[in-house]
């Protein structure tokens, strides 16, 4: 009988993250450092480069910019709102990468130290700013029709 020769599977790491009303589902496994979000690369899909800094800056202190393949589906949204989305994300998915990796060893100092990092530089903070809805009267939001005395 022939024995097939399969490969190990790939583990990977998961971590969503939200701004605004973007929602990114960010993948993490061992790889080339190839980053695609919804089946594009990073450049293609953002043009201005503050919206690639924000996307690979958890990637760049967490010094895995070149050892992680990246998957992301994002929707929703604009394209500043999916970026800091896909940061969240991916600063998730690190904090679970370091966290499960270390688990098997005594110290937790790796673990720890890795997301007090994270959590210092601001990756994992959800930015809760929203648009305020309309409100029933209103103009807009805020905005009110002018007001006649007479």
């Amino acid at each position: 009988m022939a024995e097939s020769k399969t490969a190990p599977k790939k583990t990977y790491y998961l971590g969503t993250g939200r701004r605004k009303t973007s929602v990114a589902r960010v993948r993490l496994s061992e790889g080339a450092g190839t980053i695609q979000i919804n089946g594009r690369g990073l450049e293609d899909y953002f043009t201005e480069v503050k919206d690639r800094s924000a996307v690979i800056g958890p990637l760049d202190l967490a010094e895995m910019r070149n050892r992680l393949d990246v998957s992301v589906l994002v929707h929703g949204g604009g394209i500043t709102g999916q970026a800091g989305a896909i940061c969240q994300g991916m600063a998730r998915a690190l904090k679970s990468m370091f966290g499960l990796s270390t688990q098997a060893q005594p110290e937790a100092e790796g673990a720890g130290g890795m997301a007090k990092k994270l959590r210092d530089s601001g990756y994992l903070t959800r930015d809760g700013r929203m648009k305020e809805r309309k409100k029933y009267g209103r103009k807009g939001a805020r905005k009110k029709f002018q007001f006649s005395k007479r």
